[in-house]
């Protein structure tokens, strides 16, 4: 019998997915008006000449031309500049390239500019928080990275790092990009340890989707899609095996999927340590997400096992671990075994760096485990836990 179902899709972007469709990107901005503002990562687009061919694109058609770069996560104070800068420029519409960050500055903006408060004020848990009513500028996504799904979601993520800092997002239905537009060409150039970090951010999401308890049938289709392109091409585009374009587009849309569960499913512990972790250390998003998430899904499935060895979210695991080690005949041990030993291959081969490369020591373990949050983990977790799979990766 089908089980009950309660969820709620958000509303998808007009996605365009595909070799050369950049090519594309002049004239949607121009559907939305004479003005946009480019909204970039400080190297990608403007090293591979793409940015300036996308402004004279946009010239020929009639549309004025405003860029501003944003390098590393976005923080309240570069939104808030950004918005007071371009404010009075009467900009119809805002487009965000490059990585996950890039893109979120560009979300933050395009939804800061019709408002007169600091966007620290609409930042959930930030002190004084007022809910967004949801207004923005038009907003197109180009991902030239593969990792975040941030081209898909209804969040941008801000953060202040440092002893008090915060990671934190900028949330609305609305700030669902109107479109995105994702070309697997662009993402050609992305060095091996982008790729890795980058990849990995996706992979984790696409895994605690599939094992969170807030799962549909919806997001298991789309978390199980996005895991079996991936797991097809990530060694490979890694290792700079095969057909480049190919291999970047399974890729890619492994991202695009991930995008699309976590929005409806909620993510994991690992994404809970983002938050926490990077909130006081200088630590990229992928890199993070590629430490961690072996040992937390070691973690988790521990604690399954030790609950219940018939626990229905360990069958979850095992799918993972079939379609990521390509092991279609498995039981559920056998099944979460495979998974495990997946991760710690990749972990091997890619040599994802340690938490004490950034300043993180053994003492901060407690108060990054207090600062956690996770309630679409997989388990619960308790500090000692959250913990262990801290020191595990020291």
């Amino acid at each position: 019998m089908m089980p009950p179902l309660d969820f709620t899709t958000l509303p998808l972007p007009a996605i365009h997915f595909g070799d050369g469709r950049f090519s594309m990107l002049a004239e949607l901005a121009r559907s939305f008006g004479k003005s946009v503002l480019l909204v970039t990562g400080g190297h990608t687009l403007q090293n591979s000449g793409r940015l300036s061919a996308l402004e004279d694109a946009l010239g020929e058609r009639g549309v004025k031309v405003f860029h501003q770069v944003a390098e590393g996560e976005p923080s309240p104070e570069l939104v808030d500049l950004a918005v007071s800068r371009w404010k009075g420029e009467g900009i119809s519409s805002v487009v965000a390239a490059g990585g996950g960050s890039a893109i979120d500055a560009g979300k933050a903006i395009s939804a800061m500019m019709p408002q007169s408060l600091p966007a620290e004020r609409f930042i959930e848990g930030r002190p004084g928080f007022l809910p967004h009513d949801g207004r923005k500028l038009p907003f197109i996504a180009v991902p030239t990275t593969s990792g975040t799904g941030s081209e898909v979601t209804n969040n941008a993520v801000i953060s202040r790092v440092g002893p008090e800092g915060f990671k934190r997002s900028l949330r609305h239905p609305s700030f669902v990009p109107d479109i995105a537009v994702i070309d697997p060409e662009l993402m050609i150039t992305a060095s091996r340890e982008l790729t890795a970090s980058s990849g990995m951010d996706a992979c984790t999401q696409l895994i605690e989707a599939l094992t969170s308890p807030l799962a549909t049938p919806y997001t298991d289709a789309v978390a199980k899609s996005g895991l079996e392109r991936f797991s097809r091409s990530f060694i490979a585009v890694c290792s700079g095996r095969g057909d480049e374009s190919a291999l970047r587009g399974d890729i890619a849309y492994g991202a695009l999927m991930s995008g699309i569960a976590l929005s409806n499913a909620g993510l994991g512990i690992v994404h809970g340590f983002a938050s926490s972790v990077g909130g006081l250390f200088d630590i990229p998003h992928g890199v993070l997400c590629a430490t961690l998430l072996l040992e937390a899904t070691r973690e988790n499935i521990n604690c399954l096992q030790h609950l219940d060895p018939k626990h229905p979210m360990l069958d979850r695991y095992a799918i993972a671990g079939r379609i990521l080690s390509g092991s279609a005949e498995s039981d559920i041990a056998d099944g979460c075994s495979r998974l495990l030993e997946t991760l710690e291959e990749w972990q091997e081969l890619l040599g994802f760096p340690r938490l004490r490369k950034f300043g993180i020591v053994p003492e901060d373990f407690e108060r990054i485990a207090a600062l956690t949050r996770s309630k679409t983990n997989a388990v619960d977790l308790d500090h000692n836990s959250m913990q262990r799979i801290l020191s595990s990766r020291w």
